[in-house]
């Protein structure tokens, strides 16, 4: 069932793409065949249960006409007076009606139970990173300072697969680094690093000098600013979205306003009819990718970030929409320690440090001009493309 579950909402959460490949019989048949065990299996406990239904329900009026038929025996046979039967039969069949109602409840028992000790589980596990507001270290002048040291890292789920093998890097504040590389080279885990979303199996990740294993998650995560590929915007109007930037604060309608104008969606939202009250839709499906990546940096400008994460931010826009896009990020970088994830080599090259990745490694790192001059890995990817080996 849960299997057909996920087909049937991936299939309505998805409806434009499998309706554009006119795929929807496929879905069907796979609902229909994912639904065919649990329907065999329920098929056959109908029977079985019918059948016990059919006696559970018949047992009191046998009993009661065993019992009368008995009783009127016992008193025309034995001079049984009649009150003592009536006594019995009240006393037995009764009882017996309520022991069996009772006994129906014991599926329901198991299921309670089985439900209890996942519920009991769960809260008896401690998570690897812990999220307490109080544990940990914060300090006043967080200045956004990253340092990569000797990191290690699998994910839980692919423990055979090293996706970060002494990764060493470092960013000062106010500074950008730029990752670049091949899909699957490390890029975006050594950012997930930096959000504690995973901690490095070796090695370690130096915040401000310290290691991000005794840093105060919700304090660290309040430092960091993030525009991802697909930003995600919720059912709510403009300003709302930019508002959940900061929820730690009531961010005012001012501040909403000069955010956008360093986005470079202040004009845009204003030829709207309801401006800032437009509902962007589920998912901003009422606006354009570049007009969410826009919201997403507004969003992460009134945050105020020390630290602002770029992941592919223009990689998926038009070349209209991603020189808009870029300057509205620039915009957001001034001042800023950011870490920035790129295909597009043209939106890193004033970077001050370009990480070239490979493997799980920075095989090369500098400025643009330093290592086109070396002409090694960097140099054959900006020139001809080829994914670095």
């Amino acid at each position: 069932m849960e299997e057909a579950g996920q087909v049937s909402s991936e299939a309505l959460a998805n409806i434009r793409t499998i309706a554009g490949l006119a795929n929807e019989n496929s879905f069907v048949e796979s609902y229909e065949e994912k639904l065919e065990p649990p329907y065999k299996s329920a098929k056959k406990r109908a029977n079985v249960y019918g059948l016990c239904f059919g006696f559970a329900q018949c047992v009191i009026f046998m009993s009661n006409a065993a019992s009368f038929r008995y009783g009127g025996y016992l008193v025309s046979a034995e001079g049984l007076h009649y009150m003592m039967v009536f006594r019995v039969i009240s006393a037995v069949v009764v009882s017996g009606a309520a022991l069996g109602r009772a006994s129906s409840f014991t599926p329901d028992y198991a299921k309670a139970k089985s439900a209890a000790a996942h519920f009991f589980k769960l809260l008896d596990r401690v998570p690897k990173i812990n999220m307490s507001h109080t544990e940990g270290e914060k300090w006043e002048n967080f200045r956004g300072e990253i340092k990569f040291v000797d990191c290690k890292f699998t994910y839980p789920t692919r423990p055979d697969v090293q996706v970060l093998n002494n990764l060493v890097v470092s960013v000062k504040p106010g500074q950008t680094l730029a990752f670049v590389g091949s899909s699957g080279c490390g890029k975006s885990t050594s950012v997930q690093l930096l959000e504690r979303f995973y901690d490095p199996d070796e090695g370690q990740v130096l915040i401000d000098g310290r290691p991000s294993l005794r840093v105060n998650v919700p304090f660290l995560r309040s430092q960091i600013g993030i525009v991802s590929q697909e930003p995600v915007l919720f059912g709510c109007s403009i300003a709302e979205n930019i508002q959940y930037g900061d929820n730690t604060r009531s961010v005012s309608m001012e501040e909403i306003v000069e955010a956008a104008k360093k986005a470079y969606l202040h004009d845009f939202v204003m030829s709207l009819p309801n401006k800032y009250e437009t509902q962007v839709g589920v998912h901003g499906s009422q606006l354009s990718r570049g007009q969410k990546q826009r919201v997403a940096i507004a969003r992460a400008i009134v945050r105020n970030p020390k630290i602002l994460l770029l992941d592919e931010a223009t990689s998926a826009l038009d070349t209209e929409s991603e020189k808009i896009v870029q300057c509205a990020l620039n915009e957001a970088m001034k001042g800023r320690t950011c870490i920035v994830i790129a295909h597009r080599l043209s939106t890193i090259q004033k970077a001050d440090i370009i990480a070239v990745m490979s493997n799980g490694a920075v095989i090369e790192q500098g400025t643009h001009d330093k290592l086109m001059a070396e002409k090694g890995a960097y140099y054959k990817l900006v020139t001809t493309g080829a994914p670095i080996s």
